[in-house]
């Protein structure tokens, strides 16, 4: 008998891989994140795409503030069409990263989701900024 950890059974190896590796085209991580902005490698925009009262209690330095109700191409116009933005809100429970990425893919903008955002920086030991 299996657990059902293990039921059904993992993908074969290529299929994993194969799986793995494309999650990294929609997807990273805070401490990638982090080294990034804090080693001159600002190859992307990050955004905030949380709500103004929740952004006012902290936010990662750096980032720009764009709540996912407000992306449109008029709030895009200032950026070139290739820019790549990287999307974060308050953490797992929250899916306004997800909004957002919807929006900027629908205006044919690279986008990838910071994951675990304010929760996940937080827990990695980075601090945030208290003004918006």
């Amino acid at each position: 008998m299996f657990s059902t950890v293990v039921r059904p059974r993992p993908a074969s190896s290529e299929e994993a891989l194969a799986h793995f590796q494309r999650l990294l085209t929609f997807e990273t991580d805070c401490w990638d994140v982090h080294y990034a902005l804090n080693n001159n490698l600002r190859d992307f925009v990050l955004l905030d795409v949380r709500g103004i009262d929740t952004a006012k209690k902290g936010y990662i330095e750096g980032a720009v503030f764009l709540p996912h109700a407000n992306i449109t191409e008029a709030a895009l116009s200032s950026y070139p069409d290739d820019t790549i933005f990287v999307v974060y809100c308050a953490g797992p429970h929250c899916n306004a990263t997800e909004k957002a990425a919807i929006k900027l893919a629908r205006l044919g903008r690279p986008v990838k989701k910071m994951i675990g955002g304010v929760i996940g920086w937080l827990d990695e030991g980075f601090t945030l900024k208290a003004d918006v």
